[in-house]
Order: structure tokens, then sequence, then C-alpha cells
């Protein structure tokens, strides 16, 4: 118990910090686009931004919620990431990957290892699946530069039996030698890309 106690500390840490990075922020609305509403915010300090879709869709929360959360169900994912491993599942619970993501020439390809928490407000019904990195848990690929600031959040909330209101939050670090205003530019529409991909896998 004590070292199941280590392993999870740093990553409640990172989660809380995270956490109050964005409360601290005002969300900016950008645009609307295929029935996706676009936001983001600026973090102190920082000058990558966080992302964040809204959208309502047309289908159960229950049934979003199991497309998102199944491990084996990532044929859908952007088209950037390039490999996917998974390291552990307990469904309903936890998930854990190994990701590339594909960069263009002459930039050299971004790595994750990803701990992927699973909620659900019994109340409410909202559904949440919540991802920060894991340090030190996979080796290190030198064909890959290793991503360490990473925090994505999918919230499902059910609106009646057939509709559900989905938000999609994400900040990424894609690490050096990427200026903050390219990597901004390249992840503007990344929210309304993969929440269009996820409901027509749906």
């Amino acid at each position: 118990m004590k070292h199941k106690l280590l392993y999870i500390a740093p990553l409640l840490f990172l989660a809380l910090l995270f956490s109050s990075s964005l409360c601290a922020q005002n969300w900016k609305f950008v645009k609307e686009k295929d029935g996706v509403q676009l936001y983001t915010r600026q973090s102190a300090g920082k000058g990558l931004k966080y992302f964040k879709g809204i959208a309502e869709i047309n289908t159960p929360a229950e049934r979003i919620y199991s497309k998102l959360e199944d491990v084996y169900q990532t044929d859908w994912w952007t088209k950037d990431v390039s490999q996917i491993k998974v390291l552990h599942y307990a469904k309903d619970r936890l998930a854990q990957y190994y990701l590339v993501y594909d960069l263009p020439w002459p930039f050299k390809d971004r790595d994750l290892c990803v701990n992927v928490t699973a909620s659900i407000n019994r109340a409410t019904g909202e559904r949440r699946l919540t991802a920060i990195p894991m340090q030190g848990a996979c080796v290190v690929n030198n064909q890959c530069v290793r991503m360490k600031e990473f925090w994505e959040e999918w919230k499902i909330r059910p609106i009646d039996q057939n509709r559900a209101h989905v938000e999609l939050e994400f900040y990424i670090n894609p690490g050096t030698h990427l200026p903050d205003w390219i990597v901004n530019m390249v992840l503007t529409d990344s929210p309304i890309k993969v929440i269009r991909a996820m409901r027509s896998a749906l």
C-alpha cells in the first residue's frame, strides 16, 4: 500500500496543479463550427493556451462515455497519433497508454505516457475522463521528445435519455524548439476536430 501511495501522490499533485491553473483564468469564446463551440484561455506565465470544445450530441451520455473510455475503440482518434500502446486497463476506473504523436519534418515526433482516471457522479449522471502524464513510467525513446506537460478532460453530462452535453478541455506543451504561437495556431481547431470525429464514430 505504501508503494501505491508513493506512485499516486505525484499524479494527484499534477491534477491539483492543473485544476488550480484552470480555475484562475476566464474562457474566451473563439467561434462555433460544426455544432462545436470553441473556447481558449491563457494561463498566467504561460505562452501556450488551454483549449475547450463544447457540443450537444444526440446520443445517450452512457454510449458516449463507453466510446471514450474503451481502450480498444481508438480508430477514430486523431491521425496525428501514430502509435498507441495500452499499458494497463481497468474498465470504468483506469487506463494507461503510451502514445506517439507524429510531427512533420524537421521536428522530432513527441511521445507521452498518460494516466487516465474515470469517474461518475451518481447524482447528476456526469462522467469524467481525466488524463495526466506518468513520469518515468515508460522507457525513453530516443527517436522522440518526451512531453511532460499534458492535461486533458472529457465531461459528459446527460441532458435527457437521448442527448448529452459534452466538453473537451486540454493543455499540451509539446516541448522544445516549437514556438508557442505556432503550437497555439496548430491546436486551435483540435477540440472541434476531435469532437466531430467522436460524433461521427458514434
